[in-house]
């Protein structure tokens, strides 16, 4: 056996059934990896051990009774530190929430609670999921596992470190315009940003009231899939979320890609936001992986890019101002300039501006609708780089805004991250996205499993 911090989700949870690991065990060598690689990376920002070590007791004595819960029975899950975990700070990555103490758990916490995960520790952020990587702060930035001189992309920058470096087997991010998937991008994960509504976000420190997803970051597939069964459902307490019925997203993993329609949305990378050679390489290479698995991949057209990111700005950047006013107006100077300056914007967009982004939004939508008339799934780059440097401001900031990931924020429509490639000259991850109508994300992980299968990243890890 591989040592347990090393060890999938799935893979952790058969050995804690068949009594061949116990959650003492699994948290214990996540702890010992944390000591190890966390000085490094500055993916924690609270470290909850002996709270999460109790837990792990308990479930290692009720497994022991035959009290099983389910697969997430005693995995340690890390929670991006805007997500709120009963009894401790969340901080959001700021000085002006480090005194703010979570009175009951996040729903999509409680739900994994429910099910018998234990949660070792709050993980970095960008400052409110809307910042970058910032050194005037109280807490150092995440740095990338696979390179800590490089960025690990956000906002969930502390989730996708410390997944890709077996500090934890799974983690949750949230995702306003691409922060799940940016850092499963640039760490090598599995970072899937459901149908919005899908997940309920009520204990979640807001950015964008109609933008917000909360969704999983893993390191395989199944492992993702294992975790949205626990944490999608209807909250009554979000008024955003959706009444949809449960599913098993596990329940298509094995049937693979042949006979699905994939539309290769191509012009995301070449004319919109030209990607690197390597990149754009990459995502052809796994076309055509998934065509020699039985898929059918044809090019479809969207509206540009630049059309869905100027929406996506002009409605999250008002909603998140309404959120911060106060503290802008009282206390500009405790943030951290970055996210001063990307916050302030918001305050010179006019209602008008605002109705109109709304109306293009719905255009968009029915865009997007219609290109799934023809196909199953969509297929697009995620990041049009690797990583950069976090201590090159400058190339932060040109590469940040390269992406096709907030097209599906403004839509709502799931979509995953999934590794598809390593940069030759930094190794690197590189990768591609999936997308699937509304509530599709049991198509998503069929595909993304198929694609899993049958090409070698998923075996890859960081040589920390």
């Amino acid at each position: 056996m591989s040592a347990p911090h090393a060890l999938p989700l799935a893979e952790a949870a058969g050995l804690i059934a068949a009594r061949r690991l116990s959650p003492v065990e699994l948290l214990q060598s996540c702890l010992d990896r944390i000591a190890a690689v966390e000085p490094k990376l500055n993916a924690i920002i609270r470290l909850v051990a002996d709270e999460a070590m109790g837990d792990a007791k308990a479930a290692e004595t009720e497994i022991a009774r035959g009290g099983s819960r389910g697969p997430l029975h005693g995995i340690p899950v890390g929670l991006k530190d805007i997500i709120d975990l009963a009894g401790h700070p969340t901080t959001c990555h700021s000085r002006l929430q480090l005194d703010r103490v979570a009175t009951e758990d996040a729903v999509a916490t409680a739900r994994l609670r429910a099910a018998g995960a234990l949660f070792p520790a709050k993980l970095s952020t960008h400052e409110f999921a809307i910042g970058g990587p910032a050194f005037d702060l109280p807490f150092p930035p995440a740095r990338n596992p696979w390179n800590p001189r490089h960025h690990p992309g956000g906002s969930s920058s502390g989730s996708g470190a410390a997944v890709a470096a077996r500090m934890v087997p799974a983690a949750l991010g949230t995702d306003t315009g691409g922060s799940v998937r940016h850092p499963a991008s640039h760490c090598g994960l599995v970072g899937l940003k459901p149908t919005y509504g899908l997940v309920s976000r009520r204990g979640v420190f807001p950015l964008s009231f109609t933008l917000d997803h909360v969704g999983p970051m893993t390191r395989t597939v199944r492992d993702n899939a294992l975790l949205l069964n626990v944490i999608a459902g209807h909250d009554s307490g979000d008024p955003g979320s959706a009444a949809h019925a449960p599913e098993d997203y596990t329940r298509d993993l094995h049937r693979g890609l042949k006979g699905l329609k994939i539309g290769f949305v191509r012009h995301f990378h070449e004319q919109d936001q030209p990607a690197t050679p390597e990149m754009a390489a990459a995502l052809e290479a796994a076309a055509a992986l998934m065509a020699a698995e039985g898929a059918t991949i044809s090019t479809v057209t969207l509206p540009p890019l630049g059309e869905f990111a100027g929406v996506n700005r002009t409605i999250m950047l008002p909603e998140a101002t309404a959120i911060h006013e106060t503290w802008l107006r009282e206390r500009p100077g405790d943030y951290a300039h970055i996210t001063r300056r990307r916050l302030l914007p918001g305050v010179f967009v006019s209602g008008t501006d605002y109705v109109q982004a709304q109306r293009r939004r719905r255009q968009l939508v029915a865009a997007v609708e219609e290109a799934f008339a023809g196909v199953d799934l969509l297929m697009c780059a995620s990041s049009m780089d690797p990583a950069c440097r976090i201590d090159d401001a400058a190339e932060v900031e040109r590469t940040y805004p390269r992406q096709a990931r907030t097209p599906f924020n403004v839509t709502g429509h799931p979509a995953a991250s999934i590794m598809c490639g390593l940069s030759q000259a930094e190794g690197l991850p590189l990768g591609m996205q999936l997308v699937a109508p509304s509530f599709g994300e049991a198509l998503i992980y069929r595909a993304a499993a198929g694609y899993e299968r049958a090409a070698p990243w998923a075996a890859m890890a960081p040589a920390l």
